[in-house]
């Protein structure tokens, strides 16, 4: 399985089958995780954390805090495409896959200043 990212005419793929998403909410300054892997030609999220709290940041019912981070399962169906903001107005997302973690634009050198990330599963 690979991911596919794409924005504008600038594309890349990643040989990996799951990966986080992290970034740091623009206005309380608070970081965000989720951890999705790639099953059956979609993009499922399996957990999600919050590192604090604030202003529209409220963890969802049922989140568990463990070690001063929110853990929780967002109730959201499997996904064909993730579309992310890339914007310098705001913080960009980072990617990691493994242990290796990069701001997600670093995969997609040449991307606009601002743009739609798009990330999916790679055709086979």
């Amino acid at each position: 399985m690979s991911l596919c990212l794409a924005a504008g005419a600038v594309a890349a793929s990643l040989a990996i089958d799951s990966f986080t998403l992290t970034w740091i909410h623009s206005i309380e300054k608070v970081r965000w995780e989720e951890d999705w892997r790639i099953e059956a030609g979609a993009l499922v999220l399996t957990e999600a954390r919050i590192r604090g709290t604030g202003a529209g940041m409220e963890p969802p019912p049922g989140a568990v805090l463990k070690n001063g981070v929110w853990h929780y399962r967002p109730n959201l169906p499997p996904q064909s495409v993730l579309r992310l903001a890339h914007s310098p107005h705001a913080g960009g997302y980072t990617l990691c896959a493994a242990t290796v973690c990069a701001p997600l634009a670093d995969h997609l050198p040449g991307i606009d200043n601002t743009a739609t990330i798009e990330l999916r599963e790679c055709p086979r």
